[in-house]
This record gives C-alpha cells, sequence and structure tokens, in this order.
C-alpha cells in the first residue's frame, strides 16, 4: 500500500456536527428501520465523532488511501421519480393561467433549472441574404454529364438548404476563422405536480420490478454460497441457474429503466421533451458537483463520472459501522458513513417537498409530501485503481481507469483500448499484462520498475522484428482490423486505412467481394512508399496468404517497388509506426504518469514528450530562479494597535 498526504480542513467540524442527522437520515431513510428500535445510536454517533475528531485535531497527515466509488444507484430513473419529471408536466405562465387548480397558495408549479445550449453561424442576416442571392444568379452543372445547367430556383428544397448550409460556412469560416459558435445559457421550466402521472408510474414499476429480481438474485448467491460449502453438485447447478436468470432479468430491466431518459431527448419520440432531459442532467450535474466539494475536502476526487465520484480518502475516515436494533427483520444494519455523508447532503438540496400524488379521483384530492429517492451507494475500498495521462500538456483523460479488488482480481476496466473490436493487438497485450503488473512492489519505484519491464519486453519484441516469433503470432499481433459500416461506393473520396484496405483487396478479389456493407477489413502498414500518408500504405493481410505469383504482383505494385525481391512480412513492416503506436501507450499509462510522480522514466527508450521534458529540466536546474510565491506565504490579517 502507498501511502499519501493529506490536509483535512476545517470541514470536519460541519461533519461532527451533522453526525446525528446523518446516522438517523441513513436509518430512517435509506434502511426503513424506525430511529426509536436503534439501540447503539449514541455509540455509533460518538465513535464517528472521535474519528472525524482525530481528523480535525491532527490536519496534517501521511496515511494509507481507501479507494471509493461512490455513485448514485438508478440516477436518472430515481431523479425522474423524485420530481415528478415527464413530458406532459412540463407547462408555461399559459398553461397555468387556464388550469383550474391555479389558486394563490398552490404547490403544483415546481421551478427547476437547465442548461440550454445553441449553436449558430456568425454570420449576420445581411451576410446569409447576399450569399443567397450570389447562389441565384449562378448556374449549377446538371445532375448527369451532358445535362444542361440549373439554375438556383430549380433545385430541390433539400439540395438549395444544403449548398446555402455549404456556401455559408466557407464563408464564415474565411471571414471570422470560425464556422459557429456555441451559446449556453441557464433556463428554467415549469413542471406541473399534478399532471397524470402515467411516465412517472411507469418508470416506478420498472425500477421497482428491477429492484424485485435485484433481491432475489442477492438471495440465490447466499443459496449458493451455501450449497458450495456443502459440496451438493445438483444444488450448485440449480443455484447457479437461478442467480445466472435473476442476474440477466435484473440487468435487461436497467437497460430499459436508462432508455426512459434517453427516449425523451430523443427527436421524433412520442414524449419528446428537450427541457425534461436538461432537467434530468442538470440536476445529476449538480449532484456530481456537490459530492465532488465535499469529498475534495477530506481526501481526493479522482474521476468523475455521470452518476459518481471516484475517490480517495484517508484510511482513518469513518467507514463501515454495525447499528443493532429490536426490529424483527433487521436485528442488524450496516451503516457505511461516506454514503450516508453524501446522502444527507442530497436530502437537503434535492429533496421535492412539493410532490403531489392523488389519493381521491371522485373529488380529486392531493396530498402534498417530501419525495426523494437518490441514494448514493458505496463500492469498496479497492485495492488499486490505475489512470493514464494525456500526451498533450494541461489536457486529462475521461472515463479510462483500471480498478483492482483487494484479492487481486479486476473489478473494472474502461475506456482502454484492450476492450475494443479492431484495436492493434499489440496494444491489447502490452495493456493486459501491465495492468495486473501495477499490483507488484511496495513502494512507486517498485510498482515503476514492475511495470518497466513489461513494457521493455513488448519494445524488445518490436525493435528485434520480432525474431523468435512465429509469422502467424506475428500476424495477429500486429494486424488491425476495422469494420466498414457503408458500402465502399458510399466513402467518396475519403480516406482512411480500412478504405484503401477495401479497395485493394477488390483489386484481387474482385468487386463482387467489397459490395455489401460490414466488410472486415484486416490490414498492416508498409514502411513504403517512402514519405506517403499511413492510410496509403495498408496492405491487406489477406495478400499474404494467396498464391506466390499473385502476392510479388499485387504488393510490387502497392509499395510501388518494381525491384522488390525480398517478401518477407517482417521486410515490408513498418516497424518504426508500430514502436510509436506502443510508446503512445506506454507514454499514457507509465513514463508520463511517472514523471508526475517524480520517478525516473522507467522505460528509457520511450522519450517524454517536449512539454514534459522541459518541465522536468526546469525543475530539475540548479540555477533556476525562485518564485515569490516560494518566498514568502500568506499570512491571516491582524489589527494595528494604535
Amino acid at each position: 500500500m502507498i501511502t499519501f498526504s493529506y490536509q483535512a480542513p476545517p470541514a470536519c467540524q460541519q461533519l461532527m456536527d451533522d453526525v446525528e442527522s446523518t446516522i438517523r437520515h441513513a436509518i430512517v431513510e435509506e434502511e426503513g428501520v424506525p430511529i426509536e428500535t436503534v439501540t447503539n445510536f449514541e455509540e455509533v454517533c460518538e465513535e464517528i465523532k472521535g474519528k472525524l475528531e482525530s481528523l480535525r485535531d491532527t490536519p496534517n497527515r501521511l496515511e494509507n488511501p481507501m479507494i471509493y466509488h461512490l455513485d448514485v444507484g438508478a440516477m436518472y430513473p430515481n431523479i425522474i421519480l423524485t420530481n415528478r419529471l415527464q413530458p406532459s408536466a412540463m407547462v408555461d405562465e399559459t398553461t397555468c393561467a387556464r388550469c383550474d387548480f391555479n389558486k394563490p397558495g398552490a404547490k403544483c408549479q415546481r421551478d427547476m433549472k437547465w442548461m440550454w445550449r445553441g449553436e449558430y453561424s456568425p454570420a449576420s442576416r445581411n451576410e446569409y441574404q447576399t450569399i443567397k442571392q450570389q447562389l441565384e444568379v449562378e448556374k449549377i452543372p446538371g445532375l448527369e454529364p451532358g445535362d444542361p445547367p440549373r439554375s438556383f430556383h430549380s433545385l430541390m428544397n433539400s439540395e438549395r438548404a444544403q449548398m446555402e448550409k455549404k456556401r455559408l460556412a466557407e464563408y464564415c469560416h474565411k471571414a471570422y476563422k470560425k464556422t459557429k459558435i456555441t451559446k449556453v445559457e441557464e433556463r428554467e421550466t415549469t413542471i406541473c405536480q399534478r399532471e397524470n402521472s402515467f411516465y412517472v408510474d411507469t418508470v416506478r414499476a420498472f425500477r421497482d420490478r428491477r429492484y424485485e429480481f435485484k433481491g432475489q438474485l442477492k438471495i440465490w448467491k447466499k443459496k449458493l454460497s451455501a450449497a458450495m460449502d456443502k459440496g451438493d453438485a445438483q444444488e450448485i447447478k440449480s443455484c447457479k441457474s437461478k442467480e445466472v436468470l435473476y442476474d440477466s432479468l435484473q440487468l435487461a430491466h436497467k437497460c430499459i429503466l436508462n432508455s426512459f431518459y434517453g427516449y425523451v431527448m430523443r427527436k421524433g419520440a412520442r414524449w419528446y421533451s428537450m427541457e425534461m432531459a436538461g432537467i434530468v442532467c442538470c440536476t445529476g450535474a449538480s449532484i456530481i458537483k456537490r459530492a465532488r466539494e465535499i469529498v475534495e475536502q477530506i481526501g481526493r476526487p479522482l474521476e468523475l463520472d455521470t452518476d459518481g465520484i471516484w475517490c480517495i480518502l484517508p484510511a482513518s475516515f469513518p467507514e463501515n459501522f454495525q447499528v443493532t436494533t429490536t426490529h424483527p427483520k433487521k436485528s442488524k444494519v450496516t451503516i457505511s458513513y461516506p454514503g450516508a455523508m453524501l446522502n444527507i447532503m442530497v436530502k437537503n438540496y434535492f429533496t421535492n417537498d412539493q410532490y403531489q400524488e392523488l389519493v381521491d379521483r371522485e373529488d380529486i384530492r392531493y396530498t402534498i409530501r417530501s419525495e426523494n429517492s437518490i441514494f448514493f451507494e458505496v463500492d469498496g475500498p479497492y485495492k488499486a485503481m490505475i489512470l493514464p495521462a494525456a500526451k498533450e500538456e494541461g489536457k486529462k483523460l475521461k472515463k479510462r481507469y483500471a480498478v483492482f479488488n483487494e484479492d487481486g482480481s479486476l473489478a473494472e476496466l474502461k475506456g482502454f483500448e484492450v476492450k475494443r473490436r479492431g484495436e492493434l493487438q499489440l496494444i491489447k497485450n502490452f495493456q493486459s499484462s501491465v495492468f495486473e503488473s501495477f499490483l507488484l512492489g511496495t513502494n512507486l519505484q517498485e510498482v515503476y520498475n514492475a511495470v518497466g519491464k513489461v513494457a521493455n519486453y513488448w519494445l524488445d519484441v518490436l525493435y528485434t522484428q520480432a525474431a523468435n516469433m512465429p509469422d502467424t503470432e506475428l500476424c495477429n499481433l500486429i494486424c488491425e482490423n476495422r469494420s466498414m459500416s457503408r458500402k465502399l461506393e458510399e466513402y467518396g473520396s475519403q480516406k482512411s486505412t480500412s478504405i484503401s484496405t477495401a479497395k485493394r483487396l477488390a483489386e484481387f478479389l474482385g468487386d463482387q467481394m467489397v459490395k455489401d456493407k460490414g466488410l472486415s477489413c484486416k490490414f498492416i502498414i508498409a514502411k513504403k512508399p517512402e514519405g506517403s500518408p499511413v492510410t496509403e500504405r495498408a496492405i491487406p493481410l489477406a495478400i499474404f496468404q494467396t498464391e506466390d505469383g499473385v502476392k510479388r504482383h499485387y504488393l510490387r505494385r502497392w509499395l510501388k517497388s518494381p525491384g522488390l525481391t525480398n517478401f518477407d512480412i517482417r521486410n515490408i513492416l513498418d516497424w518504426e509506426y508500430y514502436i510509436e503506436r506502443l510508446n503512445s501507450a506506454i507514454q499514457k499509462i507509465i513514463t508520463i504518469p511517472a514523471a508526475i510522480q517524480e520517478v525516473s522514466n522507467p522505460v528509457p527508450r520511450c522519450r517524454h514528450p517536449d512539454w514534459l521534458h522541459k518541465r522536468l529540466l526546469e525543475n530539475n536546474d540548479k540555477c533556476r530562479q525562485r518564485r515569490i510565491n516560494e518566498l514568502f506565504s500568506v499570512v491571516p490579517k491582524t489589527s494595528a494597535v494604535l
């Protein structure tokens, strides 16, 4: 475990003041246990206060970090349910003016904010009219060769709009150096709390049914564990099948549940509502933003997701506490303080106190209550989390990380090439082996030495041109596989490695082989023709599996080398290209993070980017002039004594 330096601010005092309300909310609202049945409420609160007091009194400390993932369970569906959001409930003043329930003191109008973003052309209306007038006097070529030219007014509306858009973009790029301006503004929309709740009821039904399946999944997991302890093969088989069944059902309901948000922001949908989608997004972002503000006062945020936050907290921070009760069904309840700490924040800032529910259809009578089903869940602690760095200065890579459990197993992998289809197998193999090496060693230097050995192994394979590797294994290692989503003819004049591969496949296999969409293009990158872009040096892998005469003919033609005699794939490959590709992955995962953590480069053959090399030279320069903020520090102002 690698230690980390923390500076706990006075926020610990605020947490201490809120301990009772935080634990009470966790017991009553999250666990559904009456507070009167709890027997050790004061003891748990005092234990938490003691740990927080220690953090407050000793703010500067060097401790082992605890890696947690704090995420909101079913965030978007629960935001919809909490605020009674539905497309038909988005109303304005005109709608409310005609409503029978619009009376003084009515609480059926809930105003919520959302962020609107629009893109518009920098050109003025006069400039647009000038461009349009110019198009009206121009002659457009006919549809077929030999056809007479056409006037602008004779074109179809779609063709005219396309030409206007293209000409306007060209003008703006030339005159304003940009083709569009993005504007973001805050808007407010009123949500009717008495609208017929058909959409909300549907979302709630799917959510509750998913919770039922998740409950059954937990039950059958426990039964499977008990059956494995007994060694009953028949029972193990039955429990495994039930576990797979309920896991599949809850995942299926999860997909449908999450689609309720995506549906309302889909243009052309029956219940399309940009306002509702904006409110859901803005509310979710506000929740994560406030969670980050709390976490960064007691630990350090590592990665922000759409519905959660990865962070490290001090090992001495309050974690799990067991609450004993006299409740007949829940005699013991485990409270996770990091989650409870965020849930009380959600309750204070994101509870809907205007939620109205129809209780009497004949008299049309509603009850008003507070509603909040948004809760943070805690996953962890984990053993390690690997975050890559960006090659560009000042940039960060989003949604890319690898997380390991305490037993060394991979808990989550997101965003890396190893999970993508068609990526270079060399990069996939490197990433698969290097992540596990991050678990070796007891300090930063030992860890980076271990991962450096893995990187050097794969670099040796390329620098030796895979001398000890069979051709089939080499081809699998360095070939790339791309699928063409459209027909080859639909790409027109576009250029890419997969398009070049498809065209060359058509040359020696025939046009019929590449006429359909979905063509799988496996290719390598050759070093010839020298000076040509990569897109023109893509060679289909299938050419190496054909007859020698055909292979020699097309390789000489594609490589533009009529005198070529050595047709070994090692002689054709652009080894520098593959070394550069591997070095790029090594920089992101190993060398740049090592330099930022003040560890010497564990892979010397992989040079640092120029900006990082310059920064390291400046930091290590003995003659470097010190900055003024390094010489002086800010002290609190004191009143003058007269």
